[in-house]
């Protein structure tokens, strides 16, 4: 009886099942405050509770699998370690396509010489020397480097001339473009590049902390990870790229979802502390973005799951708007540590600072609001930004750290870069006010509401003078948003709607009176066309309002709080490696394969040579990934041209993917065991 530990480690929680393979049942659950300070004591809370729950040993868990949030958070709040990206054979007007630039947050660029031609012929000299002369400095200032150059997935040598000298110059990890995709545009690969090496300390201390309490309590089983596609991959080769990793906790909760309900056609909406993510089942399975994951404004070339990922979840920042006579509210995208939450481990700080700014007529823009430091890299901060780091020694309110307003964008800048988490009002505290809620430090939760009601709108005004009645519009404020979120979904996923704009379809006054039932001159009556499956902790306290609001099933299963950590663990490896076959000139086929250019002199024999390549390199990418009991599949993307009625060949994309069930580990015979 083979027993398998699902572990999903998100912003506010951190969840772990065991599931029992043969009788495809949960025998142990559990969640646990995700601790960013040190991850493996909310892994190791979690993982120890659902094992003594299912009764099931250490020794005997035959796999373990890891799903998580955190990149995917990252990307959403603009979070990330700082990096350095060297940009070869680009120009200047190549750094503005894509959102290269927004991604880079100013961090440092290099551009040398160098790069390829479409056909995979060197274009330039490749300038070592003027990379070299920089990496010295750049070293301690950075986490990591990206590099793209010109035409990389037509020939990698100067990506991978570059990734060598990098390593043996700074150590510090580097990620290549053409190692991520196979597809052309350079500033979108160099974009997926910059994410990649952004997320590679944070995923590679998550990885190591669930390795070291796997270590301390005798388990022995493989570890894989979900990618973003829902597939599993290695621990080892996560760590390398752990782009794939962004979406993986809503790809686990689509396959969590399946397994949980059985249902073949639903939308999907899993609400975090961070995120709502919203996916399409159809015919049992979700759909794949052919365009690439699209992640806090990021379109990426990585293959994931056809998700809306949208900053609004249990522990987002609730924003008041000033501006007009009688305000409004935004919930997001940022997630703040709910200041109940905060209350719980810190107390007497936050109920102090919390009644001090009570005792007070006067409503501050900091009143409720605290600052948490974070471990992390500091190389490349201003001077004034590590002024404003070394008084953040402990949690401690805002007001206490910023002398003047000037230090709010450095303040700023320091909680993006992650050394710096901050508290407030959220959902969450929302709902403990209201009683839906009782986890943490509802009184907290209450001072700080009636805090953020003080503050006044446009007309002088108060927003709120009752605690409740504002809690009610922050919860009030989620249930629109989310409505929002499932209406964009739906008319994106609907061919009734093609070439529509979703985001403005979801919010168009025709579409409110819809759901209004609106009743006059004209009637208008709408509703969601399938169910609704709500997952999270939160959802069966958030969705009945939702499910009301668009006049549809909602469906909350029983295990709906672990569904990520569950699919986690049911999942398939998968990998895909793509080349193409190009004729640069008469008679002459060139394969553009992982280990350099091949020519023949007929375009079957090349695509024959370049499938047989690709099977190779696939089949050891899946065993590297966990995978055994392999199943080869192959696909040909042939593009001709017609000249004089007569067929020419263009140009030919092959693919080729291995995929089988992760790798377990076998259980002693029983004689084996003393």
């Amino acid at each position: 009886m083979a027993h398998f530990l699902g572990v999903d480690t998100g912003g506010t929680y951190t969840d772990a099942v065991i599931v029992d393979d043969a009788a495809d049942l949960v025998i142990g659950k559990a969640k646990s405050l995700t601790t960013r300070a040190d991850l493996a004591l909310g892994i190791g809370r979690a993982v120890d509770a659902a094992l003594a729950q299912s009764g099931v040993a250490a020794q005997d868990v035959a796999l373990v699998s890891l799903s998580t949030t955190l990149a995917t958070n990252a990307l959403v709040e603009g979070q990330g370690g700082r990096v350095a990206l060297i940009f070869v054979g680009f120009d200047d007007g190549d750094l503005e396509r894509g959102g290269l630039i927004e991604a880079l947050k100013g961090d440092p660029v290099v551009k040398i010489a160098g790069g390829h031609s479409h056909a995979g012929m060197q274009a330039a000299p490749l300038d070592l020397a003027a990379l070299a002369a920089q990496l010295t400095e750049l070293g301690p200032q950075v986490m990591g480097f990206a590099v793209a150059a010109r035409f990389a997935t037509r020939n990698p040598a100067h990506e991978i001339a570059i990734r060598d000298l990098i390593r043996s110059a700074t150590g510090r990890p580097v990620t290549c473009s053409h190692e991520l995709s196979a597809q052309l545009n350079g500033p979108k690969r160099a974009l997926t590049a910059v994410l990649n090496a952004r997320l590679i300390g944070m995923i590679d201390r998550l990885v190591a902390a669930c390795e070291r309490h796997l270590a301390e309590i005798g388990i022995t089983a493989p570890l894989m990870v979900v990618r973003g596609d829902g597939a599993l991959i290695s621990a080892a080769m996560v760590r390398e790229r752990p782009i794939e990793t962004i979406l993986s906790g809503p790809a686990a909760s689509i396959v969590g979802a399946r397994w949980l309900t059985g249902a073949k056609d639903a939308l999907v909406s899993d609400i975090g502390g961070t995120t709502t993510d919203v996916a399409l089942l159809r015919d049992g399975l979700p759909e794949i973005d052919p365009q690439g994951a699209r992640v806090g404004g990021f379109r990426t070339m990585v293959e994931a799951v056809a998700m809306r990922t949208s900053g609004l979840g249990g522990d987002s920042e609730v924003h008041l708007i000033t501006e007009g006579l009688s305000g409004g509210m935004r919930l997001g995208p940022r997630r703040l540590i709910p200041i109940s939450l905060l209350a719980a481990d810190h107390g007497a700080m936050v109920h102090a600072a919390l009644d001090k700014a009570l005792s007070s007529d006067k409503a501050g823009d900091m009143d409720g609001r605290f600052v948490v430091p974070m471990a992390g890299q500091t190389g490349g901060l201003s001077p004034r930004e590590l002024t404003v780091l070394d008084r953040i020694t402990a949690p401690m309110p805002m007001a206490q750290v910023l002398t003047t307003r000037l230090e709010i964008a450095a303040l700023e800048r320091l909680v993006a870069r992650g050394l710096v988490m901050m508290a407030g009002v959220t959902p969450s505290d929302a709902s403990h006010v209201l009683g839906g809620l009782d986890a943490w430090d509802a009184s907290a939760a209450a001072k700080a509401v009636e805090l953020m009601g003080r503050r006044r709108n446009g007309a002088g005004e108060r927003f709120s003078n009752d605690p409740r009645a504002l809690a009610q519009g922050i919860v009030d404020q989620l249930t629109t948003q989310t409505v929002e979120c499932l209406l964009e979904a739906a008319f994106d996923e609907d061919p009734g709607f093609t070439g529509e704009n979703p985001e403005q379809l979801a919010r168009h006054a025709l579409t409110k009176a819809a759901l209004n039932r609106h009743r006059g001159v004209i009637e208008f009556t709408a509703r969601l066309g399938v169910p609704v499956i709500g997952l999270g902790a939160s959802a069966p306290y958030y969705y009945g309002a939702v499910g009301q609001r668009l006049g549809c099933e909602m469906i909350l299963p029983e295990h709906a709080g672990v569904a990520n950590a569950i699919g986690a663990v049911v999942g398939q490896v998968s990998q895909r490696a793509t080349a193409i076959v190009t004729s640069p000139g008469v008679g002459r086929f060139t394969a553009h394969l992982p280990d350099g250019l091949q020519t023949f002199a007929d375009p079957e024999t090349a695509m024959a040579a370049t499938e047989a390549a690709l099977t190779l390199e696939a089949v050891r990418r899946a065993k590297h990934a966990g995978a055994e009991d392999l199943r080869i599949t192959s696909a040909r993307d042939l593009r001709q041209a017609s000249v004089e009625g007569q067929a020419m060949f263009v140009e030919a994309t092959i693919s080729v993917t291995a995929s089988g069930r992760p790798r377990v580990a076998h259980a002693m015979p029983e004689e084996a065991v003393l």
